[in-house]
């Protein structure tokens, strides 16, 4: 029975095993996930027939969708950023911009090792 309901789960849930995964964008996706969500929600509604029902699982849908979406964009977008490590912006360049008495810039290399930033 629990490995019925993790396959349902992730038949319908999963962006990479569901049929809407031949739609390249993501956003799209969501929306097309929103709308099955609120069809769901008026079809349960005129079964029970009550429009405060309605409202309730509209809502509650809408909540549940997005926080699932936001959440596999953050893992998404965080595994795409930091997959080569984090450095400072400063760091990822190897110098810092100081500014002279008169206001110029001018560049000042970094130490090789020092960690820098936070570090300090």
């Amino acid at each position: 029975m629990r490995e019925f309901i993790h396959d349902a789960w992730h038949g319908v849930m999963n962006a990479e095993k569901n049929p809407l995964k031949h739609i390249p964008d993501q956003n799209v996706r969501h929306l097309i996930l929103q709308i099955l969500a609120w069809m769901w929600c008026i079809t349960f509604s005129l079964y029970f027939s009550s429009w405060v029902v309605f409202g309730y699982t509209v809502v509650a849908h809408f909540i549940l969708i997005l926080a699932i979406f936001v959440t596999v964009i953050t893992f998404s977008l965080t595994k795409s950023s930091y997959s080569w490590g984090y450095h400072s912006v400063n760091r990822a360049r190897e110098y810092t911009i100081y500014r002279d008495k008169d206001g110029n810039p001018y560049k000042v290399p970094l130490p090789k090792g020092d960690p820098g930033g936070e570090h300090d």
